[in-house]
């Protein structure tokens, strides 16, 4: 009987160097670097949020290697889209109007700045908005906010869709507008951050599975193979990161 073959090991000296590989910023960085979709990838899976209306003539704002944000399409309408930020765990899209894009825009600014403590982001555009450097709409502004498990670019549509609504009206009260502080359940609006720069409707159906809502405009078909420039497991963001729930907006 042959003796089996013996495993190979590798010396010390290359160990060494590899474990000193590993622990400069190259290596740190090509680990951590997030996967980004191709331009028009994002921007297909960015425009899901909107009404298929406004789909085509929204401007597309995206994301490079670098984290930054950037234009990928300019638009013929009042929608802005943002595609899904892949440095966050979680996969969701986003539309509004550009009535709300200084605000939007401004916190997205202060996260690049290095600014991480979301309640912070919040507490700096009230102020400027208080002050009046920072312009609010005069009218609700609806941002469109699309969750799912990711984007099959194969077949143009979101797996397993969650939309929800957050309608921002600057400085809205309990009082005007009749609305409780707190969710009452699901599809019921409520009032969120009332009487505040950020105070908006929040619109959040059931959760997909529970029966009694489906889940967004472009339902696919539930897979478990391996989607194209996309990340899995949808997890809840919560709403205090950003005032809309996903930290892009």
């Amino acid at each position: 009987m042959s003796a089996l073959p013996r495993h190979r090991t590798l010396p010390m000296s290359a160990l060494a160097s590899l474990a000193a590989w590993l622990l400069t910023p190259a290596a740190t960085a090509a680990q951590q670097a997030p996967e980004i979709a191709d331009a028009d990838v994002q921007i297909a899976s960015a425009v899901q949020a909107a009404p298929p209306a406004l789909r085509d003539g929204a401007t597309v704002l995206g994301w490079t290697p670098e984290g930054r944000s950037v234009v990928l399409r300019e638009g013929t309408n009042h929608m802005i889209c943002i595609s899904d930020n892949p440095t966050d765990d979680a996969w969701s899209v986003a539309c509004y109007p550009r009535t709300i894009e200084p605000y939007m825009a401004r916190g997205r600014q202060l996260r690049a700045q290095g600014m991480t403590d979301p309640q912070e982001v919040l507490r700096r555009r009230w102020r400027e908005a208080e002050e009046g450097s920072l312009p609010m709409p005069d009218q609700p502004a609806t941002v469109y906010i699309l969750h799912g498990r990711g984007f099959d670019a194969a077949t143009g549509q979101v797996v397993e869709p969650f939309l929800r609504w957050a309608i921002y009206t600057p400085w809205a009260t309990p009082e005007a507008t009749g609305l409780p502080t707190q969710p009452t359940g699901p599809g019921a609006p409520w009032l969120m951050f009332p009487g505040t720069p950020g105070a908006h409707i929040m619109i959040t159906p059931a959760p997909p599975g529970s029966g009694s809502a489906r889940g967004g405009p472009s339902a696919a078909p539930q897979s478990n193979r391996a989607l194209p420039c996309v990340r899995s497991a949808m997890r809840a963001r919560t709403s205090s990161r950003s005032g809309t729930g996903i930290s892009t907006v």
